[in-house]
């Protein structure tokens, strides 16, 4: 079983343990990376972190997948500006086709967060990250990029099977059994979760050293002109922000 990102990043240091900026890498050695990127805290972050680890083109990847507002798109589509991706591609998929979940069935309204809540929420889209790491794969498998990143937490999160470190460690198996890049020509595709075992608040904490602009961000599952504070996601990204101990200027920029 081969060692998973999370863990470490090239130069041995445990990024998850204290997310403290890691020295530039040589662009010899890392250069091309895939970011899954939905415009929010998570992805953003991990996509200049990518940039610092020294990979200089960037590919970011949004999904359209039949969520009930696009204003992640805006913000996708803004953050990969402000870091100057070298592509953006937005995808299309048909995730709603199927219903089951809050954030794709129109007839399924966003309930109130609820921080003592057990189990799976029901804005769990059924397998989603596994599909979205499935078109990355595929995008790297295409483009012999090696590396692909993806802010999944399994420590601040709403409980979602696919953030969980174990499905992490097997995607990343599959990826290299079934792709051309890494079954035929032993070129190993990793999966980068810098986040895995960290606290949203230490993203932040880290975001903001490495010039974020999360004004640019959106988490609210609810969409709208303005973020709803009630969701699963507002209620998350609210105590991140506060135990980060710095403003989030997606909410005070308006006031």
């Amino acid at each position: 079983m081969s060692k998973i990102i999370p863990h470490e990043n090239d130069s041995g240091f445990p990024l998850h343990a204290s997310l403290s900026l890691p020295s530039r890498c040589k662009h010899t050695i890392m250069k091309k990376a895939i970011i899954l990127l939905s415009g929010g805290v998570d992805s953003t972050t991990a996509l200049y972190l990518a940039r610092e680890e020294g990979f200089d083109e960037l590919h970011a990847l949004t999904f359209l997948y039949g969520q009930k507002h696009e204003r992640e798109l805006v913000s996708a589509r803004a953050v990969a500006r402000a870091a100057g991706v070298k592509a953006h591609e937005v995808i299309s998929l048909r995730l709603d086709a199927w219903g089951h979940s809050s954030l794709t069935d129109p007839a399924h309204p966003v309930a109130d967060g609820d921080p003592e809540r057990e189990g799976i929420p029901d804005t769990y889209v059924p397998a989603r990250n596994m599909v979205f790491l499935s078109v990355a794969a595929s995008y790297a498998d295409a483009l012999e990029i090696e590396d692909i990143y993806i802010g999944v937490s399994q420590v601040d999160y709403s409980g979602y099977v696919d953030c969980r470190e174990g499905f992490i460690r097997a995607m990343e198996e599959a990826i290299n059994a079934g792709t051309l890049l890494g079954a035929a020509k032993g070129r190993r595709v990793r999966l980068h979760t810098p986040f895995l075992h960290a606290s949203k608040a230490d993203e932040i904490r880290l975001g903001i050293r490495l010039g974020v602009n999360y004004a640019l961000t959106w988490s609210c599952y609810r969409g709208g002109d303005t973020p709803c504070g009630t969701c699963d996601s507002c209620l998350l990204r609210e105590k991140a922000f506060r135990e980060a101990g710095v403003a989030d200027t997606l909410i005070t920029r308006g006031r």
